[in-house]
């Protein structure tokens, strides 16, 4: 599993950080082309408690509000949902990425 943002992070150090507010994220973006629109996901991001997300969602922002909006009619509507879920922390999939952690028992991968 490769996330972003964790590199040179032991276990304690992971821990630590989590206990301190940081959590795992992931981001959105749209892109259309007329009639098909392409919703995807980032990958896995680890956000410190002290940072703030828009370091690292402006670029998929970006693409959305520049690429998200030309196709009929989900562009607009998955713009919309992106945009809004990158400016409001991106969706935290800290429990996800834990429980496959623990179930793996797999090294993080960055």
């Amino acid at each position: 599993m490769q996330i972003k943002n964790a590199e040179n992070l032991r276990s304690v150090e992971l821990k630590q950080e989590l206990e301190n507010g940081g959590r795992f994220v992931v981001f959105e973006y749209c892109i259309s082309i007329i009639i098909l629109t392409f919703r995807r996901s980032s990958a896995v991001y680890f956000v410190r408690g002290d940072e703030s997300t828009i370091r690292f969602s402006w670029s998929f922002t970006l693409i959305t509000f520049l690429l998200g909006w030309w196709g009929i009619p989900w562009g607009p509507i998955y713009s919309i949902g992106s945009i809004f879920n990158n400016f409001t922390g991106g969706k935290n999939v800290t429990a996800e990425i834990l429980a496959a952690l623990a179930k793996s028992k797999q090294t993080v991968t960055v």
